[in-house]
């Protein structure tokens, strides 16, 4: 990724973070207003075992968080997991035996190429998912940057409406989100870009919730959702979707922080050290 960049139409500029937050991108995490922590995963099961959907938010780098996601899956015991992480056709190309083994999963979801951080860090993941039914809530690259072109609200069609995405956001939260855009890349980014970026983690975000709305009407539930803190945010993420389409389903999300920085809203918090990496946003300053 290159910080100059000339944008020629939306095209251009869907294309340009489509590439971007596809491949992870630049991000930050501040800290924002939260309910009490919770001192280990163990607590973070009890308060979330009820639910019909539990959403275990992360920070994808963070390899405590993956561990802490590893034993809330064997607690809750799940019928259903929902990855950010993957496509549906990758989740149904998934078994039970070959969850087991590390390498062998990673082979079969081409993840060296997927632009995710290294397999190792999510294997305890998908070894304590595998009894479960798996889903992939992946928008294919090709799909995501034609829905951006044409609008969030036809890659859903008819189903549009259910999830709220037939109407633009509110002028006070879309300027709220894209000035995060902006913070989250560094305020490296070209402003036109900004309403790109937003529409793109609104179809992620309803893309999630769609196919946890499928796994629910599967497989009666609990179902688990593994996915970005972004993601799992209770006040922008794909909670707000899911409840717009599933009423009275029970939808409980843990946020996991670095160092007491987190943004959003969330039921229960667990804490972990910082990954070490390098600095997002150095990629912003490669000419």
């Amino acid at each position: 990724m290159r910080k100059s960049i000339l944008f020629v139409g939306k095209a251009a500029a869907v294309s340009a973070a489509v590439a971007l937050l596809l491949t992870g991108g630049a991000a930050s995490v501040r800290a924002g207003s939260a309910p009490a922590f919770v001192a280990s995963a163990e607590a973070a099961s009890s308060l979330l075992r009820d639910a019909d959907v539990v959403i275990l938010g992360e920070v994808h780098d963070n390899a405590a968080h993956h561990l802490n996601q590893a034993e809330i899956l064997l607690q809750i015991a799940p019928r259903a997991v929902v990855w950010e992480m993957i496509t549906q056709e990758q989740a149904d190309g998934l078994t039970p035996d070959m969850m087991g083994s590390a390498d062998v999963t990673a082979k079969a979801l081409d993840w060296a190429e997927s632009g995710w951080p290294a397999f190792d860090l999510y294997a305890p993941v998908f070894e304590a998912a595998a009894p479960a039914r798996q889903y992939g809530a992946l928008v294919p690259r090709a799909e995501a940057r034609s829905a951006l072109e044409q609008g969030v609200a036809s890659y859903f069609g008819a189903r549009a409406p259910e999830f709220g995405l037939d109407k633009p956001l509110p002028e006070a939260e879309q300027s709220a989100r894209e000035a995060d855009q902006m913070a989250n890349h560094c305020n490296a980014m070209p402003e036109e870009m900004l309403p790109v970026l937003v529409d793109f983690q609104r179809l992620r975000d309803a893309a999630l919730a769609a196919a946890t709305d499928r796994a629910l009407s599967d497989t009666g539930g609990p179902v688990v959702v593994i996915t970005g803190n972004g993601h799992a945010r209770l006040d922008r993420g794909l909670a707000v979707y899911l409840s717009a389409a599933r009423l009275g389903a029970k939808v409980l999300s843990l946020g996991q922080s670095e160092g007491g920085a987190i943004s959003g809203t969330f039921d229960v918090l667990l804490d972990s050290p910082a990954a070490e990496r390098p600095d997002p946003c150095l990629v912003f300053k490669k000419g």
